[in-house]
């Protein structure tokens, strides 16, 4: 079996490989980092001996990302490599998996995201899960059961972008004054904020109100413009009348449970090809 071979049915399975990483890690370069850990794996095997080359690789990039939450779990700060997608990526953004559903599945368990994302997304046996695992399969079940009625029990999105408005305006209003008791009123406890420009300049994710609210604070020299991102309220800060960020919110029951900010000049310059100018208060949606 030659390296090219191998190679070619790699890059064959690389996109399940990357979907399955993704929904497990909702990070883009960590996804990446598994997918890439499985092909090291598999280059240094017997590939000739592994019948089934799709699952072999799946468990590899499972037990990897298994082994990534474990270790995110136990650090106080998590980096959050956000980065300029490729189309590829853009493609795997565009789909069933938003902010909104990377927030609630944040806050299972790693195991209880494992079970639900391999079984309830990518449908694999039970018992395939519980050897990844190392529990039983009817123990496997039930934690994706349980994470099933976590995420079905998740606040929704609201639809309503007078509201969603009024509840980023709070936000911003909070944020300008320096008010961090105000700041933690209009943030979910559980709220993920995910940047690519962190307080060190570098990609990072905060967890939590109060972690969030101590990073919030009005973009110096920054003009501030409410915009619709993908029907979303977000924001577009511009620096000198040139883009600077955009900022997308994620608002349920009144409070906001996610932000994705991205100044990355690649991924800012499509992103701000498709905002819309948010309607003002009274008019129409």
């Amino acid at each position: 079996m030659t390296t090219d071979w191998l190679a070619q049915r790699f890059e064959h399975h690389r996109p399940h490989l990357r979907a399955v990483a993704y929904r497990m890690l909702g990070s883009q370069a960590e996804a990446d980092d598994a997918v890439q850990d499985a092909w090291l794996r598999l280059s240094r095997s017997e590939a000739d001996q592994i019948d089934n080359l799709g699952g072999w690789l799946t468990t590899v990039v499972a037990r990897e990302c298994l082994h990534m939450l474990r270790s995110r779990r136990r650090r106080q700060d998590d980096p959050d490599p956000a980065v300029a997608p490729d189309p590829e990526q853009e493609a795997l953004l565009a789909d069933s998996v938003g902010l909104a559903l990377l927030v609630v599945l944040d806050r299972l368990t790693p195991a209880e995201r494992l079970a639900f994302v391999l079984h309830d997304m990518f449908e694999l046996p039970f018992d395939e899960i519980a050897g990844i695992l190392g529990r039983t399969p009817a123990a496997t079940r039930q934690l994706a059961s349980r994470a099933r009625r976590r995420v079905n029990g998740a606040e929704v999105p609201d639809p309503d972008l007078t509201r969603q408005r009024q509840v980023v305006a709070a936000f911003y209003a909070a944020a300008r004054a320096g008010d961090f008791d105000a700041l933690v009123r209009v943030l979910h406890p559980e709220v993920v904020l995910r940047t690519d420009f962190g307080p060190d300049g570098k990609p990072a994710v905060i967890r939590g109100a109060a972690a969030v609210a101590r990073q919030a604070r009005a973009a110096e020299g920054g003009q501030l413009r409410p915009v619709l991102v993908d029907g979303a309220v977000g924001a577009l800060i511009t620096r000198d009348g040139q883009p600077f960020a955009v900022l997308v919110f994620t608002i349920a029951d009144d409070r906001i449970v996610g932000i994705e900010g991205i100044s990355d000049p690649g991924r800012l310059q499509r992103l701000v090809g498709t905002v819309t100018s948010l309607p003002r208060e009274g008019s129409e949606n």
